[in-house]
């Protein structure tokens, strides 16, 4: 049996192509994350990826907080992270653009209208 050189040639190039779109995201990332009285906070996300699914923790001075629901697709990522606060859990939605050695993020309250924005850069 004699394969195409055509469709071996295009197969390789396919997979190349699938492989070089994946961002690289695995690792530590930092940021000064904005809060609500409009200071900054020192944020890290250790994140890993998995296919088209993304896990990891986020860490403040708070302390660490697992990621829920994360996604990845090509440079495009998102995830929740969960809490309480006053007897009410809150959930903060994420979504962010993986460019070189930053992510450009945006997160939002649940349930609210207004976002931040704010870029966290690679550590490792």
């Amino acid at each position: 049996m004699r394969i195409n050189p055509f469709f071996l040639v295009a197969t390789v190039a396919i997979l190349l192509v699938t492989v070089a779109s994946a961002a690289d995201v695995d690792g530590k990332w930092v940021g000064p994350m904005p809060t609500r009285d409009g200071q900054t906070r020192e944020t890290t996300f250790d994140l890993k990826a998995a296919g088209a699914k993304l896990t990891g923790t986020m860490s403040t001075a708070q302390g660490v907080t697992d990621i829920l629901d994360g996604k990845i697709s090509g440079g495009d990522i998102s995830f929740k992270v969960s809490f309480e606060a006053g007897g009410n859990t809150i959930v903060v939605m994420f979504t962010g653009k993986v460019s070189g050695d930053q992510i450009k993020f945006t997160r939002k309250r649940e349930g609210a209208g207004q976002s931040q924005e704010f870029t966290a850069r690679k550590a490792s």
